[in-house]
């Protein structure tokens, strides 16, 4: 348990160096969480025998994959950054990875953001396809989460998003500080519990696009019970008293736009059915 403790001093977040650019942990995690995703996706549609067509899955997917990018970068640089007017005056800096002539990556993005701009990008693809876009959605619902466990993986290789202090015998020293390592709590339960449930419950959904909705509240309900092993935000703090952070704010919003989604789409599959 003692090297558990000490992990970080052990680790280095730079899985190899190429001499102009290193390549970190987080990086090859967060690729793996897509190929990951789209893996099970293909995985579950064989499975279940869904009319997609792979070829129309994989353009999707990188329709989501550029919103998603956009989104949680953009999302991080408005709610989180302390840069905002910096970012907004100079544009053109929001993915640059140098700083001061060095690469540094790409850091800050933000998971409420990556919904946002996933959620843009599909309702343009629905738009170019609009049948089959309610069972993508339901892929979607059940692919995400099984790759957001290698997100939240990527976060604790990358030392990031650390938890509060604690005494618990499994905790994690960061910076002389023992910390819950939140970001495991949150692999588990933002992405196998709701997996799981979401597995379970799939052959019991009432209508195509029912899981989606399903998704965002149980990621909702999952983040903001995370949040509080999670050390809140440096910059911003506690929102309100001493215990609401501003990432449970947005996770209840969430979990209320979710259930409004879940309605707004049986309204519209229901409508779909009843024009053929």
């Amino acid at each position: 348990m003692e090297f558990w403790n000490h992990i970080y001093q052990h680790f280095n977040p730079v899985a190899f160096d190429l001499g102009v650019i290193s390549v970190h942990w987080y990086g090859l995690m967060y690729v793996s969480a897509l190929l990951t995703a789209l893996w099970f996706a293909k995985w579950i549609i064989k499975k279940d025998q869904m009319p997609i067509d792979n070829n129309l899955l994989d353009s999707y997917f990188i329709w989501i994959e550029v919103g998603i990018i956009l989104g949680a970068r953009i999302w991080y640089i408005l709610f989180y950054d302390p840069n905002t007017i910096y970012y907004l005056t100079q544009p053109w800096q929001i993915f640059n990875p140098f700083q001061e002539g060095h690469f540094v990556g790409i850091r800050g993005m933000s998971y409420h953001g990556a919904v946002v701009g996933a959620t843009i990008a599909s309702v343009l693809f629905a738009h170019r396809h609009p049948g089959v876009i309610y069972k993508i959605l339901d892929v979607v619902a059940l692919s995400v989460p099984v790759g957001f466990i290698f997100g939240r993986i990527g976060n604790f290789l990358n030392q990031e998003l650390v938890g509060r202090a604690t005494d618990v015998p499994w905790g994690i020293y960061v910076d002389g500080v023992l910390r819950h390592p939140s970001q495991l709590y949150e692999g588990v339960l933002e992405g196998i519990l709701v997996a799981l449930i979401i597995y379970i419950y799939r052959k019991h959904k009432a209508f195509d696009g029912a899981l989606i909705g399903i998704y965002g509240m149980l990621y909702g309900l999952a983040r903001f019970s995370a949040e509080f092993w999670r050390q809140p935000d440096v910059q911003l703090g506690f929102i309100y008293g001493d215990w609401l952070t501003m990432g449970q704010l947005q996770s209840l919003i969430m979990v209320a736009l979710s259930i409004g989604l879940y309605f707004f789409l049986k309204v519209m599959v229901t409508k779909r059915k009843n024009i053929k």
